[in-house]
């Protein structure tokens, strides 16, 4: 059974202070923040408030094309005028921001107008972010990590989200 480390509140809210606080410092600025579903929308609503940029969001998590593969070959039309930030909770082993990344070039997005933001970025994930908030390393640290709107669900179904890629707590 992995560990489940709560992420409460007020750290949640420090996390997203910080990241917009980097994402000004960068000098880029996102034309929209997007939510990657399941666990970037509430990060990303936050975000928008936090920096005033627009946001829009896709569904990885439900495996729908309507709410996912369709909604990025939309935003590839939109990234070779507008620079899009797609925000996750965590990077965990990089495959969500490869398979956007890839779903982009595919239908033929500007990469160059395309950063990622995590409130949480594993060093060693095959992916990289452009702003997180802390940073893991799974190799030594294999802590679930159950963020406020997670906290709201019976631990079993924690524990069931968290055995879906069992070899990341192993």
């Amino acid at each position: 059974m992995p560990t489940l480390t709560p992420v409460d509140q007020p750290e949640f809210l420090t996390a997203v202070h910080y990241v917009a606080a980097r994402i000004r410092e960068s000098g880029w600025e996102p034309g929209f923040i997007i939510g990657i579903g399941r666990g970037g929308l509430t990060p990303a609503v936050y975000l928008s408030h936090a920096t005033g940029v627009p946001m829009l969001s896709v569904d990885h998590s439900s495996h729908l094309p309507d709410f996912a593969a369709e909604l990025l070959v939309k935003l590839a039309g939109m990234s070779g005028d507008h620079r899009l930030l797609f925000v996750d909770d965590i990077n965990d082993s990089g495959s969500t921001i490869a398979h956007i990344k890839a779903a982009l070039v595919e239908a033929g997005g500007i990469l160059a107008n395309v950063r990622f933001a995590t409130l949480i970025d594993n060093i060693v994930s095959a992916e990289r972010v452009d702003y997180r908030f802390r940073t893991i390393d799974r190799t030594a640290n294999k802590d679930w990590f159950v963020f406020p709107w997670e906290q709201l669900s019976p631990v079993d179904k924690v524990l069931e989200d968290s055995a879906v890629v069992p070899e990341r707590l192993a």
